[in-house]
């Protein structure tokens, strides 16, 4: 046991070496890994023009980056895997500016004083709606701590999530994890399980596109408007002119509701009683993450930039507790389109900073 254990630490050791090497040299290739590359890019259908050279140096860093990490995991090191996938040939920094996309919206919910939340709910849960200055809900905390959970929920098996989408190379993160969140609560309202138009928001909403937006002002528009089916009106991976069609409305929201923020015992509670939640997430690192609970002390609490959807939580044999969280980066990413991030890990990735769901 001793003598595997000094083995794996000698190839960790290796592999670091190598993976400083690349870091310095970045002009350097290693030839032995040509087949693989050339597999790789057919896999994922990548072609490149000038800068195939530079791609296939990111490649290669992410690729002993992943060789070296897994060994350490397999240590006990890492509670996560990282694996090759469509992302590797990306630094984290162009995934960031890429495929992530959330924008701040006009106001922060966190201005809602923690201190009288118990409070206003007594009186009505009443605080303000910061788009128009009216009063709207703010989802009802139960004061006591008291109140039992369920271990574990997970919304993909009772029929409240659709199948796991891929923004491609749009910013449009925003748009998903919000038709998500209509998705589930249309399904606990009416049985029927309807993939909603993400093209439909990211056309017409006042926003910015595929260069980001905020879940509130898609939810605010589909209160006002409506929005259509996806296959009334599929995803095309760019913005466009707003072609809704009013005659064929799949869903309608009445409001929405924003969840107090950095509570995650509130945020469980929330998620058992109302169904799929849209949150965001810090996710410059997730990029060739693979399996397993992401717990990564890098991650930002306090600026997630990336709209996910909260699709449930539970725990590992080992007691480690995670969230589950529907990305839409495909569903070759990460545990089939899905990463789970360490629970009650004092808000960990920014998970319960910003949370809403819609009301319908």
């Amino acid at each position: 046991m001793y003598i595997t254990y000094l083995k794996r630490m000698c190839l960790c050791l290796v592999l670091l070496l190598l993976l400083a090497v690349l870091y310095v040299n970045c002009s350097l290739k290693d030839e032995t890994l040509d087949i693989q590359w050339e597999q790789w890019k057919i896999k994922y259908k990548k072609k490149y023009n000038d800068e195939e050279d530079y791609r296939r140096t990111i490649w290669e860093q992410n690729m002993y980056l992943i060789e070296v990490h897994n060994c350490e995991a397999e240590q006990g090191k890492h509670s996560y895997k990282l694996g090759m996938n469509y992302l590797t040939d990306m630094t984290s920094e162009e995934v960031a500016e890429k495929l992530t996309c959330l924008k701040p919206h006009r106001a922060k919910f966190s201005d809602f004083s923690r201190s009288r939340k118990c409070y206003l709910q007594s009186r009505g849960s009443t605080g303000p709606d910061w788009s128009t200055n009216r009063m709207t809900h703010i989802h009802q905390k139960k004061c006591s701590q008291d109140s039992k959970l369920p271990k574990s929920i997970d919304y993909r098996q009772t029929g409240l999530v659709t199948s796991v989408k891929n923004q491609g190379s749009c910013g449009a993160c925003w748009v998903f994890s919000a038709t998500g969140a209509i998705e589930g609560q249309l399904a606990k309202k009416t049985g029927r399980l309807l993939d909603l138009s993400a093209q439909n928001l990211l056309d017409c909403v006042d926003n910015n596109g595929c260069n980001g937006g905020h879940i509130i002002d898609a939810f605010e528009y589909v209160q006002k408007n409506g929005i259509n089916s996806e296959e009334d009106y599929p995803y095309v991976i760019k913005k466009q002119s707003c072609r809704f069609n009013s005659s064929a409305i799949a869903a309608q929201c009445k409001g929405y509701r924003a969840i107090p923020e950095g509570d995650e015992y509130e945020l469980a509670e929330a998620l058992v009683e109302v169904g799929p939640l849209s949150v965001a997430i810090d996710s410059r690192n997730i990029s060739i993450y693979t399996s397993g609970v992401y717990y990564n002390p890098q991650c930002d609490k306090d600026n997630p930039g990336h709209a996910v959807l909260l699709v449930g939580y539970g725990e590992t044999a080992e007691g480690e507790k995670y969230w589950i969280v529907k990305n839409s980066w495909g569903d070759g990413w990460g545990e089939k389109g899905y990463i789970r991030i360490a629970r009650n890990r004092e808000n960990h990735c920014g998970i319960a900073t910003d949370a809403t769901y819609p009301l319908m």
